[in-house]
């Protein structure tokens, strides 16, 4: 299947959850950015839960040491480049807050980290989020100084 601007393609959408997009930005043979066809947002590309295909493996970063005391940043390939729990598409994208609770599977958009999925609570005050750079530990249900 040939991917250039304007084509077809199955993405998950954040804000609506439908699949069905145009192709709005590729870079060499990868897919960057899409347009969704019901809602108009414009996000990442992400692979369609229905796509079978095997994706190409996205590595991990990996930090190696240079000359002049300067690290350089590169990525190696794991196994967790995808999230332990399935996003539940039935539920809103909500807006990260740590005064808020949530619940297993619910995807969240945090400022820094773009759009990512609850797969776990270590503490009833913590919780695992997958993001596409990969899990980050962040704060729910904390009360607002002075309450």
């Amino acid at each position: 299947m040939e991917l250039v601007v304007g084509k077809d393609i199955a993405s998950v959408c954040g804000k609506c959850g439908d699949v069905w997009h145009v192709i709005v930005s590729v870079e060499g043979s990868k897919v960057t950015k899409v347009q969704c066809k019901q809602c108009s947002g414009y996000h990442r590309y992400k692979r369609s839960p229905s796509d079978t295909t095997t994706p190409v493996a996205t590595p991990r970063r990996k930090v190696e040491s240079k000359a002049g005391g300067k690290r350089k940043v590169t990525r190696a390939a794991t196994k967790s480049d995808s999230p332990q729990i399935e996003p539940n598409l039935e539920l809103p994208v909500r807006d990260y807050s740590m005064r808020e609770t949530y619940q297993t599977g619910e995807r969240i958009e945090h400022p820094k980290f773009g759009q990512g999925v609850v797969e776990s609570f270590p503490t009833p005050d913590k919780m695992n989020v997958f993001f596409e750079d990969g899990r980050k530990t962040l704060a729910q249900g904390r009360l607002a100084a002075g309450a």
